[in-house]
């Protein structure tokens, strides 16, 4: 399944709750979508999310319906090592 990042940009500082987390995987589950993991920047602002799903549209819906912003999705093609080492996702 293909592997995407989603840029998130938060107007106030983003505090995480397990009760939002499983809200927001109940929605994904609906929408065909799942998270693997995020990183929160260090003014809590911003994350970036990895996501498995079938297309952008899948990520777009969940996040319109979670009320989420998705500022920027894209898909990733692969991992790259400080060796230069590249491994397909």
């Amino acid at each position: 399944m293909p592997v995407f990042m989603v840029e998130r940009q938060f107007s106030d500082r983003l505090e995480a709750a397990g009760e939002t987390a499983a809200a927001i995987n109940r929605i994904n589950d609906e929408a065909g979508v799942r998270w693997l993991k995020s990183f929160l920047s260090s003014d809590k602002r911003k994350t970036f999310c990895l996501y498995e799903a079938d297309d952008v549209a899948s990520i777009r819906t969940a996040a319109i319906r979670a009320g989420l912003p998705a500022d920027a999705i894209m898909e990733l093609s692969g991992t790259l090592a400080p060796d230069g080492s590249f491994a397909p996702m």
